[in-house]
């Protein structure tokens, strides 16, 4: 590989030099992946981008090609940001204009994915193989306005200025299932294919139990070995209510690391058990006997420049929370409806609000109680924080954590008051949480402070990908439409 100079400085000219896309950190890191590459005698890497739906795509580059794309990234067509969940493309792009206000995007031309070296990881489980997160810009240098990782970075380097940092601790729901058959046959394949048969790995329902855990130690080991091995933060895997679900905690982090965690971790869980023989889900409610939804609960807290937790209340303070908790608090209770597009952004996610189930179905706070939408942990303490139960695990990570900064920091901007916490959340008088993606989608149409945060055009394109993901399941015939209408009429 090229030799560099002592700062790990990159050639000059290239694209990532031209157009000043990285930090002194990123050059620094470039060099150190260098190094490692040459120590493990890596081979191949994984250049990936989380997409509009928080899924990774992207390229496998030679060891030679990654040392060009350090330099000038490489390029990949564009319509990897327009599409839905099936994998179609939503917008017209052979038409000129195709997208509204970014023409870059008309004929499915190149996007360029910049790897951002800070996150270069050896891949455990795959012979010489590493992997990095990217980021895509246009070929002008111009940033892809589309691009969810970079959103959220933005609104991060707002909440600097203010001298605070956004701390988020990851507690994930998921399944893990016995793969049975794969169905890879050709009647199987389409947009989407025919998902794999599978069978559970624990009868269920066996919440935190020892010796049922004891019974998928094989997967748990797997799963240790592969995160630990990717150097991500786990705390527990832990046996969840449901037949084969099992919940994992993260260390608290700054935002950025946590939410690129998090992609990194769903797609490590499910290459890991492809691998071996098990079928892994991040699916809310799959559709199977005895089920029990999974949820992805988004503990929060804002740090201060001295290290200090800004929601923690003082020992002065009538309240648990901080002031600038209070109105945090009650921004992202002001806002939940148009954030639930963010927070549960799939049909399937809304299967789960339900009264008396662990999930959220209205809009109330309250103290360590597992029913209510925001749960206020570690009340007065220095870990006290705010617990989002509302998303789902299918979330796009990014999109989720913009969603809190936008609705909290509203709460701080307006000084809202905080009403009172609720014992009884399943019953206590508050807005319902939407009952369907359409009805959160229209939330966010409607809402005048998304549009300002996030922008009116990237609002419109969240809106359009993710109705056609809805139209489309509109227009299913259902396996209950069949039972109910079928033979009645």
């Amino acid at each position: 590989m090229a030799v560099r100079d002592a700062s790990g400085r990159l050639g000059r000219g290239g694209f990532v030099e031209r157009h000043d896309l990285w930090t002194d950190a990123q050059f620094a890191a470039a060099f150190q992946a260098q190094r490692v590459i040459d120590t493990h005698g890596i081979e191949l890497v994984r250049m990936s981008f989380p997409d509009q739906h928080g899924t990774l795509r992207g390229k496998t580059l030679t060891r030679d090609a990654f040392e060009h794309a350090l330099e000038s990234g490489c390029s990949a067509p564009s319509t990897l940001v327009l599409k839905d969940t099936s994998h179609r493309t939503v917008y017209p792009v052979f038409r000129p204009d195709s997208v509204d206000g970014v023409p870059q995007l008309t004929g499915v031309s190149d996007i360029v994915l910049v790897p951002d070296p800070t996150t270069f990881r050896v891949l455990p489980w795959a012979e010489r193989t590493a992997w990095v997160l990217c980021d895509i810009y246009f070929p002008d240098g111009s940033v892809v306005p589309f691009a969810t990782r970079e959103l959220y970075r933005r609104l991060l380097a707002d909440l600097a200025e203010r001298g605070y940092e956004h701390r988020v601790g990851l507690e994930v729901e998921f399944h893990v299932f016995r793969l049975d058959d794969p169905r890879l046959a050709p009647d199987d394949t389409g947009q989407p294919s025919t998902p794999p048969s599978v069978s559970p790995l624990t009868h269920g329902y066996q919440l935190l139990t020892e010796e049922q855990l004891d019974r998928v130690d094989d997967v748990i080991q797997l799963l240790r070995s592969g995160l630990s091995g990717l150097d991500l933060p786990l705390r527990s895997l832990e046996l969840e209510l449901g037949p084969s679900q099992i919940e994992a905690t993260f260390e608290p982090r700054s935002g950025l690391d946590a939410a690129d965690d998090m992609v990194l971790f769903r797609s490590a869980v499910r290459q890991i058990c492809r691998r071996h023989g098990y079928h892994a889900t991040f699916m809310s409610r799959p559709h199977l006997p005895n089920i029990a939804s999974s949820g992805w609960h988004l503990h929060q807290s804002l740090v201060d420049r001295a290290g200090g937790n800004a929601f923690r209340g003082g020992p002065d303070d009538y309240h648990p929370l901080s002031e600038l908790g209070r109105r945090f608090l009650a921004g992202l209770l002001a806002h939940a409806p148009a954030a639930t597009a963010f927070t549960t952004p799939t049909v399937n996610g809304y299967k789960r609000f339900k009264p008396n189930s662990l999930a959220p179905d209205r809009i109330a706070w309250g103290m360590d109680n597992r029913g209510a939408m925001i749960r206020l942990v570690g009340a007065g303490e220095r870990s006290a924080r705010l617990e989002n139960r509302s998303g789902e695990p299918a979330a796009n990570p990014y999109l989720y954590m913009a969603s809190q900064l936008v609705s909290g920091l509203d709460g701080v901007d307006r000084e809202l008051e905080l009403g009172p916490a609720t014992d009884s959340p399943y019953d206590v008088d508050a807005q319902r949480l939407p009952a369907s993606l359409m009805e959160a989608l229209d939330a966010l149409e409607h809402s005048s402070l998304f549009a300002e945060k996030l922008g009116a055009g990237f609002v419109g394109w969240y809106l359009e990908l993710k109705r056609s993901e809805a139209r489309r399941y509109l227009e299913a015939v259902t396996d209950w439409e069949q039972r109910e209408y079928f033979d009645h009429f």
